[in-house]
């Protein structure tokens, strides 16, 4: 597989992650978000072939014995996600930078497949509590999966210093900024 440029977010549910991808790729016009497959169900607004190819998990498993994940994982019980070889592809055939919008294990696992050609951040929400107050403000989960993704925010943020970057996201556009610099350096 040809490689060209990527950069990665990963964060804890609720962090704001996706929220700061959405302002980067207003940014940089060369950047163009990689969908990634999942195994679960489509949650609000939420449509196959733009936030994620939806996949049942007879499918998701047919294409992870074909080899056609860069990688993937199975980040809560029966619920799989991963990056699809021909996504990367065909962004980079365009001649496009990859931007990443994954889970904390995903954004480890590409981060340690393509080393240098890729930009890892972590974005770190400012606590625990104003994460919990972030996910219960979104009304799409219930308390029960709050819960699940609060007990899992502990972990994933013991792993932030495996990530080449921390973004703070206090401040929205602080955060915003910040990425935006290590982005423009790392293009550089």
């Amino acid at each position: 597989m040809a490689t060209g440029k990527l950069i990665i977010f990963s964060a804890p549910s609720g962090s704001g992650k996706t929220t700061i991808v959405k302002e980067l790729l207003k940014i940089f016009p060369q950047f163009e978000f990689s969908i990634s497959a999942t195994s679960r169900q489509p949650r609000g607004q939420e449509q196959n072939g733009v936030d994620y190819f939806f996949l049942s998990q007879e499918e998701f498993r047919t294409k992870v014995q074909a080899d056609e994940f860069v990688e993937w994982e199975e980040v809560y019980n029966g619920t799989c996600y991963g990056t699809l070889k021909s996504e990367m592809e065909r962004i980079w055939g365009k001649g496009n930078v990859i931007i990443f919008d994954v889970d904390v294990m995903g954004g480890i696992n590409l981060k340690r497949i393509f080393g240098e050609a890729a930009c890892s951040m972590f974005i770190m929400p400012p606590s625990v509590e104003e994460l919990r107050r972030r996910l219960e403000g979104r009304g799409t989960d219930s308390a029960e999966t709050i819960e699940k993704r609060v007990a899992k925010a502990d972990f994933e943020i013991s792993k932030s210093g495996e990530f080449d970057y921390v973004v703070v996201n206090d401040v929205l556009e602080d955060a915003i900024a910040k990425a935006r610099r290590i982005i423009e350096n790392f293009l550089a």
